[in-house]
């Protein structure tokens, strides 16, 4: 692993879902939590698990394994909540994923990230921004304002909005 820089460009939290290497962009990270009780919320897609108290906020998450299309995250030891921030109309919009565990943050520069594989892969194209290599393991690089489209967002921010209001009456 190279040494430390003052830039962010190149840093990315990695984690796992199923038996894969993911990473995220620190620079869309806020924090990691071990797993917390999730209040479900009715009506809503597979995807979203509800929401997570974050020091008076409530804070959808979102399974990212069911939205893959990879199955269902089993709650274990290991099983974090990464709280990530994406870009919604204009505004950061702060959401919680699921992951089976999380690993490091790992830095690669932009010579070291291939371009997504034309195919071999479960998950949508577009969804990758590249792959990376830690050692023989490749990891999978996500854009995780891709991974949800405005729709899907506005969706589960609805739902975040409709459990708050329920809440306070």
């Amino acid at each position: 692993m190279k040494e430390p820089t003052d830039s962010c460009d190149d840093q990315y939290l990695t984690f796992t879902l199923e038996k894969g290497l993911y990473a995220l962009s620190i620079n869309h990270v806020r924090e990691v939590l071990e797993y917390v009780t999730i209040t479900r919320m009715p009506k809503t897609p597979d995807y979203i698990c509800g929401v997570i108290n974050l020091r008076g906020h409530a804070v959808p998450v979102v399974d990212l394994k069911v939205k893959l299309g990879l199955g269902q995250t089993e709650k274990t030891i290991n099983t974090c909540i990464i709280i990530t921030e994406v870009n919604f109309e204009g505004d950061q919009t702060v959401f919680g994923i699921l992951s089976d565990s999380v690993r490091e943050v790992y830095e690669m520069d932009t010579g070291q990230i291939e371009p997504p594989p034309k195919m071999g892969t479960a998950i949508r194209k577009d969804f990758i921004v590249g792959m990376g290599r830690s050692d023989e393991v490749f990891i999978i690089i996500l854009d995780i304002n891709k991974v949800f489209s405005s729709q899907e967002l506005a969706i589960v921010l609805d739902a975040v909005e409709n459990e708050q209001t329920a809440i306070a009456l």
